[in-house]
């Protein structure tokens, strides 16, 4: 369990962040929604990281030792809940419909409520928040040492075009057992954590003003066009909606 300097409450409410600000690892004794209402926010645990543009948020159940950091001046909508609509005991990005989005605006705004009103607008955001489905935004951390320095590499440069078997070789691992590693450490494929990367990298760089077409690229994608369709397949938009 965390340490008990590191409580904090899950407060209801709204902070902002200025570009590249910070909150410090901490944990709550309730469970909390996290959401960007402006700007692209990350959330990273000892298991990994969630990054999030407005079409999502993430869930974070009560007891998990998480820090924040935003990129572009983000507005932090933060709902603290005794209740697990959810039913779920570790981090997950959630989908936010129009619907929910305005529910998570106007509760963690709306100070002049009266209690009869908050409690209407609690009790369907908890509905709302129960039919809201899960998508991956997730980027795992490796515990394997030699699985981390290939992560490493591709985390200093997402566009790397290299081949696992290209990437063991300078670690000193052989495909098969990254392969291997990557299902039992990360769950699921390289391939497919690459990928997991690269939009990462996207939302920061599009966060702070990027280009598209210089985002696509500096990512590694190999044409703009599959960019953007890698990234409403996995957001629900294209990167050029997000922006505006």
């Amino acid at each position: 369990m965390p340490e008990t300097r590191q409580l904090r409450p899950a407060n209801t409410g709204i902070r902002p962040i200025p570009a590249g600000g910070a909150i410090e690892a901490h944990w709550h004794d309730r469970n909390q929604i996290v959401y960007a209402g402006r700007g692209v926010l990350s959330v990273t645990t000892d298991a990994g990281s969630w990054i999030v543009p407005g079409t999502r948020a993430i869930w974070v159940p009560a007891g998990t030792l998480h820090e924040h950091r935003a990129y572009g001046e983000t507005a932090l909508h933060t709902v603290g809940l005794e209740e697990n609509p959810l039913g779920l005991d570790a981090p997950s990005a959630l989908v936010v419909s129009p619907l929910l989005r305005e529910l998570l605006l106007t509760y963690t705004s709306d100070e002049e409520a009266d209690a009869d009103e908050r409690r209407r607008l609690h009790l369907v955001l908890l509905d709302q928040l129960r039919r809201s489905p899960q998508r991956p935004t997730y980027l795992p951390t490796p515990r394997d040492a030699r699985l981390a320095a290939v992560c490493d590499l591709l985390r200093d440069n997402p566009a790397d075009p290299r081949t696992l078997t290209e990437l063991g070789r300078e670690v000193g691992a052989s495909e098969r057992n990254l392969s291997r590693l990557c299902r039992t450490d990360l769950g699921m494929t390289f391939p497919q954590w690459r990928t997991q990367l690269r939009l990462h990298q996207a939302l920061r760089l599009l966060a702070t003003g990027e280009s598209v077409t210089r985002v696509a690229h500096q990512c590694g994608w190999a044409s703009t066009s599959a960019f953007i369709d890698t990234f409403r397949a996995a957001f629900g938009h294209t990167p050029g909606a997000r922006r505006a």
